[in-house]
């Protein structure tokens, strides 16, 4: 599945809108969804951060780390503003990354000190979805979707 950096090169536009709100509070906040077998689906409040070409995030020990560790599919969700409730998607599936270079690369750029509680997860994304809408009166959104397949 691809990566961030191949997303971003096979649809540069929706992945910089994507970006955009992903980022608009300065820090990369998001929702994450996360699945175990046929359970409910959870959701988790979330930093990710794009380093290097890669969508990633730092977990503690959790019910969404252990969703990850043992399924690795997720859904991720951008917050919305209600002034711009312009809305990103992204879906795909996450893999715990054990290299110490990548680790300490990614750990470096991170929003807060990271430790060895922390694990790395990156997140390759299977698809996209933005719904664009410039005020919380405009509906339906416009939609612009991706694929990979």
């Amino acid at each position: 599945m691809p990566n961030w950096a191949e997303f971003e090169a096979a649809t540069p536009t929706l992945a910089s809108a994507g970006l955009r709100l992903l980022y608009r509070t300065e820090t990369g906040e998001a929702l994450l969804a996360t699945v175990r077998g046929d359970e409910p689906p959870r959701i988790h409040p979330i930093w990710v951060k794009v380093v290097d070409g890669g969508l990633y995030a730092f977990i503690l020990k959790s019910a969404k780390r252990v969703d990850l560790e043992r399924d690795g599919r997720f859904a991720l969700h951008t917050h919305i503003d209600p002034a711009s409730p312009s809305e990103f998607s992204v879906r795909g599936r996450a893999s715990l990354i054990e290299t110490a270079a990548t680790i300490d690369s990614v750990g470096r750029q991170w929003y807060f000190e990271v430790d060895d509680a922390y694990e790395l997860f990156e997140f390759s994304i299977e698809s996209a979805i933005l719904g664009f809408r410039n005020d919380a009166d405009e509906w339906p959104p416009r939609y612009s979707s991706w694929s990979a397949a």
